[in-house]
Order: C-alpha cells, then sequence, then structure tokens
C-alpha cells in the first residue's frame, strides 16, 4: 500500500493561499514556503516513486505556490514604486 506524500495537502494549501492572498504581502510569504516543502517532498518523491501516492496534489500545489510569489512580488514592487512616488512628490511640494 502506498504512503501519502509528506506535505502534499499542505503545499496545496500554501499554493491557494498565495493565490487568494497574492494582492497581499501575505500572498508571497506563504508561496515561499509552499515552494520550500514543495521542493523537499519532490525530493522524497524522487527517491522512491512507487512508494508514495498524492503527487499531482504536491504539483498543483507548488505550481500555485510559484505563481502566488511572483504575484506577491510583483505587489511588492508595484507598492514600493508607489510609495517612492508619492514620497517624491510630496517632498518636491514641501520645498
Amino acid at each position: 500500500m502506498k504512503q501519502k506524500l509528506p506535505n502534499a495537502v499542505t503545499v496545496l494549501v500554501l499554493g491557494i493561499c498565495s493565490l487568494v492572498f497574492g494582492c497581499f504581502f501575505v500572498g508571497l510569504i506563504l508561496g515561499i514556503i509552499g515552494i520550500s516543502l514543495g521542493k523537499k517532498s519532490k525530493k522524497i518523491h524522487e527517491a522512491n516513486l512507487d512508494a508514495y501516492e498524492g503527487y499531482g496534489m504536491l504539483n498543483a500545489g507548488y505550481i500555485m505556490s510559484i505563481i502566488g510569489t511572483v504575484v506577491g512580488g510583483i505587489y511588492c514592487i508595484y507598492w514600493l514604486i508607489a510609495v517612492a512616488i508619492l514620497g517624491g512628490t510630496a517632498f518636491s511640494l514641501m520645498g
């Protein structure tokens, strides 16, 4: 009987949450955690391919974590640029 792949459900939940919360800074953090747990579980699965089940769930969560990390990163860059523009504008109006 095959065992369930460790952290497959966790990676899937983290991937979904990183997409849902991608418009907040939380999505970036959850995506990074999902990617790191996904890599560890993929290595476990590759070491013994026939011993585990649930690779599809792990892979889906891993891909969603990557997408959520990218969306969260773009969101962070957007806010850094917006704050820099607003700060520069406020500074120029004061002088």
